[in-house]
């Protein structure tokens, strides 16, 4: 097997058919979450994430906000499935440039710990050639409120939170995990599929699609572009924007309209799988789009 032909996503596909997973596993390694059996009225959700340094920050980067995105990326999944996140264990490989930087970087993670109210139950400490915080985290949901990718269905109007392209510029570092939307969404409103996106709006989608079994079509005039975008390129495939991106029945869709929720931004519709994933520009042509974004080989 040759990584740089397989990808990212062919390997983890990869290993999806090694595990064997038991009766207490409701849905594997396929969403934002891991969901688990847990009691009459609630599931566990289970997700971890790890950020690097030369990948997902650079050295030169505020301690206090690197530390601060290795938890916001797990609350952003924990969040994509309509939950609340309660617990998390942290770990950390330390080069030596950063040993008198690290009680920073676990303030930047702690404090927003506190502001979500997640407690960090444990963790592990090592030497490393580069900064690395590796973050585990548990979650609950009701059952009747989970949110998954495979729920999308034709007519569904597709939002997004939020504004798109750049991140690099700062954003990804000091966004705030969109659990408050999340909440707001699930109790009101009948959510039929939903993902952050970390990997850039046209990749995240297709994975909704693949997972619904549905085709799209985006709207250019639609999509909301940061002010620092450049094109709409940027807000297409750009990562680390963390927003939610989601699906609900077109009634649903004029009710949150009429919600006056001005973050919540309708950019197309699903439709049937064999319509495809398109694009209507400003030229009001039709336009296939190849899904792409950030991945890491």
């Amino acid at each position: 097997m040759r990584l740089n032909k397989t990808g990212e996503f062919g390997l983890i596909e990869i290993f999806k058919k090694m595990s064997r997973l038991d009766r207490s596993v409701i849905v594997g390694p396929s969403d934002d979450c891991a969901v688990l059996r847990f009691n009459a009225k609630e599931y566990l959700l289970y997700t971890c994430d790890m950020i690097i340094e030369g990948v997902d920050f650079v050295s030169k980067d505020k301690p206090e906000l690197i530390g601060r995105k290795a938890l916001a990326v797990s609350l952003s999944d924990i969040a994509a499935c309509g939950g609340t996140a309660r617990y998390a264990v942290v770990s950390m490989g330390l080069p030596k440039k950063f040993i008198g930087k690290a009680q920073r970087i676990a303030k930047g993670l702690f404090d927003l710990a506190k502001s979500y109210k997640v407690n960090v139950v444990g963790g592990d400490l090592s030497r490393s050639s580069r900064l690395t915080i590796d973050v585990s985290m548990l979650g609950v949901v009701k059952k009747n409120k989970l949110v998954l990718r495979s729920g999308a269905r034709p007519g569904d109007i597709i939002f997004v939170t939020g504004k798109l392209g750049r991140s690099i510029l700062g954003k990804h570092l000091t966004f705030t995990p969109r659990l408050k939307e999340s909440r707001f969404l699930v109790n009101n409103f009948k959510i039929n599929s939903m993902i952050d996106i970390s990997d850039g709006l046209t990749q995240d989608l297709n994975h909704i699609l693949k997972a619904s079994r549905v085709g799209a079509v985006i709207y250019e005039a639609l999509i909301p572009k940061s002010r620092v975008a450049r094109s709409l390129n940027d807000a297409l495939y750009g990562g680390e924007e963390f927003e939610l991106l989601f699906t609900l029945s077109r009634k649903d869709a004029k009710r949150l309209a009429f919600k006056k929720k001005q973050i919540f931004k309708p950019i197309g519709e699903i439709v049937s799988k064999d319509y495809g994933f398109k694009l209507i520009d400003k030229n009001n042509k039709e336009v296939s789009i190849k899904p792409d974004g950030w991945r890491h080989f």
